[in-house]
């Protein structure tokens, strides 16, 4: 069994953390199969090209396997074996990603605050988004505020907040679902109106990940189920989960008609993976994490995805950050940049009546009077 050991750099570049964990081997296939050449990888890794071989060779002699196909005038291509190990590690870090960014938060914290104590440290428990590992750099660059960020489902985000465990959650539901949507039946009990504000944060698009360029010409849940396709789905209490259940219900769907309703995977990463691997062929998530991987998107939902605080917490000074963060255009330009992302209302304070409707019951008809009553 090959032992693994895990080590993490102090990096000072403002990098958004597109790979949380590095491998060198892995960074050297990838390389190779972009470029097409050892030459090619070796330039874009930096190395010299009697490096890039050398550590090729080192490599297969130690995994037993050969790595690379290539023959003088033709380019460079992994055998299969190689791609097996970049699609299986590529798996493995979607699938940890929530584990691994509480990970760096927790070190990122220390580090704050040794270096600079008078930081502000904001607990923040949130539904996995790919926004928020990019607001945490830029609050830590532009306004001494360390996002001390813990992802989870949307359910368990809000019942965080509602124990004391952080002073933020972030989740996301549809612009405008019904009162008596599965979202709303588990979002209600959390949230209380006077109890709880929420912060404007963003738009985004939730929809069909699919292979690359659609080839089923997918539109919408009907026809996977239709054509008995390998769905991948989210867990319970995920704020996915749910938008899935009140999609299913609107197309008159039955979850045990989806193929793979049972398959879950934690995050919207996880679930491209999986679809890029070839092991599903469509799952719900957000554009970005498509396009991430060059796969098809189908957009189904526009959704806010919204910050959720205690009113009494308002002031206190990282929140007080947080917001003055939120509101300014050099944050909105960087969000506004992840596909299928926009600002929106972000860093207003709103009410829970005002934005969302699943306090704004119809009035209730007062009974007529009986014919000949007066």
């Amino acid at each position: 069994m090959r032992r693994i050991g895990l080590h993490y750099l102090l990096d000072d570049t403002g990098s958004d953390h597109a790979a949380p964990l590095r491998n060198p081997l892995m960074d050297l296939l990838y390389a190779v199969r972009t470029g097409g050449s050892i030459a090619a990888a070796a330039r874009a890794l930096g190395w010299s090209y009697r490096h890039a071989w050398g550590q090729l060779k080192s490599w297969e002699d130690r995994l037993g396997q050969p790595l690379v196909h290539w023959e003088r005038g033709q380019a460079a291509t992994l055998t299969p074996f190689a791609e097996k190990l970049i699609w299986t590690e590529r798996l493995a870090q979607a699938r940890l990603m929530p584990q691994i960014e509480a990970l760096r938060a927790e070190l990122e914290r220390t580090f704050a605050l040794a270096f600079d104590p008078d930081s502000h440290v904001l607990p923040l428990y949130a539904s996995h988004d790919d926004a928020l590992p990019l607001l945490q750099t830029h609050a830590a660059e532009h306004a001494r505020l360390h996002l001390d960020i813990r992802f989870c489902g949307s359910v368990e985000a809000l019942r965080a907040l509602d124990d004391g465990r952080c002073v933020v959650a972030g989740f996301h539901t549809r612009e405008q679902p019904g009162i008596d949507s599965p979202a709303a039946r588990a979002y209600r009990p959390l949230l209380a109106p006077g109890r709880h504000k929420l912060l404007g944060f963003a738009q985004r698009w939730q929809g069909l990940i699919v292979p690359p360029g659609n080839p089923r010409r997918l539109r919408g849940l009907a026809d996977v189920v239709r054509w008995r396709l390998r769905y991948v789905n989210r867990p319970e209490g995920t704020g996915t989960r749910l938008l899935l259940d009140e999609l299913l219900r609107e197309a008159g769907l039955q979850p045990q008609e989806l193929p793979g309703y049972d398959r879950c995977e934690p995050s919207h990463a996880a679930v491209a993976q999986t679809v890029a691997s070839g092991s599903a062929d469509a799952g719900l998530g957000t554009q970005a994490a498509a396009q991430r991987l060059g796969l098809g998107f189908v957009p189904l939902v526009r959704e806010r995805y919204a910050l959720a605080c205690l009113e009494t917490a308002l002031e206190q000074p990282g929140l007080r950050a947080l917001r003055d963060v939120l509101t300014t255009p050099a944050w909105q330009a960087r969000l506004a940049g992840i596909p299928g992302y926009a600002p929106q209302d972000c860093g207003a304070v709103l009410s829970l009546t005002a934005t969302l409707p699943w306090w704004r019951l119809p009035p209730k008809r007062r009974p007529r009077k009986a014919v000949g009553s007066e």
